[in-house]
């Protein structure tokens, strides 16, 4: 579109770069004074209900505070009065994107690439390869960072998110080669340090080591490069066998991460009690019957690090089962129009059946082959397995347990990107972990043989009788393929993407054991938990 819309964009840039108040509210926003630019923003807009420079930085506040639907509804509010404003359309496709929503995302960035608005190329381009690689076009992915970066070299950050998708499809030598092109250009980001880290398999030189610790001691570096570089020595260091050294790194990095955290234990310990009030014999009794009676998804949920992804490649191994990725699209349905569980109270029928084929249209778009099942490898599901037997109650679901203490530490020292905030200190990891027993011994109870659960442990000791129990709890004959799951070739996102290529071992297994010594708030929340492993005790309640 061009004429009033391109002029009404030049404007809005040349108010946001002039207008006074427009620039103190830009700078409370830079300063990470939300609720003072919120104030200015909203107050500015009383009066000039139409400026849509002010429209995007209100935009930006609801993003920076998790508020994505009014952030949606305002960027497009902003691009109706100014369709080339190029940096309102960059805003909403990457809304989109933390909406979990990359097809959208991909079609605003093509309009906003195509069309060569008032936005520099560099970020939407590289949204637009994050998005691509979210959806499993890999090479697509690929092709366009190597185009960004044949443009633009000297990007440390592209340089690095090329690296996780050579990763995550296996070419790991080119990966790593790319990841050492970003510390070229930038020794102290720390992020990449942890990349190379969270390969599992990769080992640090002393000279890497000596470049971190460096690192660490250069004036003015940020939060997030510290915690990386901890996180990243604290892998190093245990490599090394010097655990009290690599647990300081460890603690360190996590308490940086809880510091700008607000992970509040008690809201996952309430949703579960509500849950198990709720969640009846009787109130099953009486939604008999509902959802979509598709056998599509297999669920594999429980703890991070517990093993899952492992059972995900196993799985996909068979010829009837495609591996995806772990999808938000079930706790974003569980959730829609109200509390979870209370709102389960208003569905009816059709209601369940509806968000059962919705759920089924929301994952398509991740399917590229024609297999009859798929997997959904979200950890946090365990959390909704109520819900997903009722608006899917032919599916697949798989509960991946590991010992409450090798879980937890290895989530303790696991950096995530985002979306699991309970692991960043030692007593929420443990109460998390009860949390999460306790409401699926409760499912056990009401729900009996809805649950296949999988005990990583066994797993390892007896490989070929655990493999054929779950291709059996899917439904499927049993294929030799699943017993070589390290040989088949698929993309894996998660960090045991190399683990998963080899075949099963005792590596990693006990690595816990040399970070006992510190490990005593982990075993004080975990209570009885830890002593009835691997059994759920089934009167626990906290």
């Amino acid at each position: 579109m061009t004429g009033a819309g391109d002029e009404t964009s030049q404007r809005a840039v040349a108010a946001a770069l002039t207008n006074p108040r427009l620039v103190a509210a830009a700078l409370d926003l830079h300063d990470n004074r939300i609720p003072e630019a919120e104030r200015a923003l909203r107050a500015y807009l009383k009066e000039n209900p139409f400026d849509v420079a002010a429209i995007r930085l209100l935009a930006e506040v609801a993003a920076r505070i998790g508020r994505f639907r009014d952030s949606e509804t305002l960027l497009r509010r902003a691009l109706e009065l100014a369709p080339g404003f190029g940096a309102a359309r960059a805003n909403l496709a990457t809304v989109l994107y933390r909406q979990n929503r990359s097809v959208e995302a991909i079609a605003e960035l093509d309009r906003l690439l195509d069309e060569d608005l008032d936005s520099d190329s560099l970020g939407p381009a590289n949204l637009k390869a994050a998005a691509l690689g979210r959806i499993g076009e890999f090479e697509e992915a690929l092709g366009l960072y190597e185009a960004i970066l044949k443009d633009a070299p000297n990007q440390p950050r592209v340089w690095m998110s090329y690296a996780h998708t050579l990763k995550t499809i296996g070419r790991s030598d080119d990966g790593i080669k790319a990841y050492r092109e970003a510390l070229a250009l930038n020794p102290h980001l720390g992020e990449v340090w942890w990349s190379l880290a969270n390969l599992k398999t990769y080992r640090f030189s002393d000279d890497d080591v000596a470049v971190m610790q460096k690192a660490l001691k250069t004036p003015g570096l940020k939060d997030a490069d510290r915690l990386h570089l901890d996180f990243a020595l604290g892998k190093a260091l245990e490599d090394r066998r010097d655990y009290a050294a690599s647990f300081a790194h460890y603690a360190t990095g996590n308490a940086l991460r809880r510091r700008s955290d607000r992970y509040d234990a008690g809201v996952i310990t309430a949703m579960v009690d509500e849950s198990i009030d709720l969640f009846t014999p009787r109130f099953f009794a009486e939604r008999q019957g509902v959802g979509c009676p598709a056998r599509d998804p297999i669920f594999i949920l429980g703890m991070p690090r517990a093993g899952s992804t492992l059972i995900e490649q196993i799985l996909s191994s068979h010829s009837q089962i495609e591996g995806t990725q772990e999808l938000a699209d079930m706790p974003a349905l569980a959730r829609r129009g109200g509390r979870y569980p209370a709102r389960l109270l208003d569905l009816d029928a059709a209601d369940f059946k509806k968000l059962g084929e919705d759920y089924l249209d929301r994952t398509r778009v991740q399917r590229k082959t024609d297999r009859p099942m798929f997997i959904d490898k979200l950890p946090n599901n365990w959390a909704h397995v109520a819900f997903i037997h009722l608006i899917l109650p032919n599916a697949t679901i798989v509960d991946a347990r590991r010992h409450p203490l090798a879980c937890g530490f290895s989530n303790f020292k696991q950096h995530f990107a985002r979306g699991q905030d309970f692991t960043y200190d030692l007593a929420d990891m443990g109460r998390y972990y009860a949390d999460y027993v306790r409401l699926m011994a409760h499912v056990d109870t009401v729900l009996p043989a809805c649950v296949h659960r999988t005990i990583h442990e066994h797993l390892v000791d007896h490989t070929e009788s655990e493999i054929r129990a779950l291709v059996s709890a899917c439904g499927l004959d049993f294929e030799e393929a699943t017993l070589r799951f390290f040989e088949t070739g698929r993309a894996v996102r998660t960090p045991s993407s190399e683990q998963v290529r080899r075949p099963v071992n005792r590596d990693g297994t006990d690595a816990w054991q040399g970070f006992e010594p510190w490990l005593g708030p982990l075993k004080t929340a975990l209570g009885p938990v830890l002593d009835a492993y691997p059994n759920a005790p089934q009167a626990f309640r906290r």
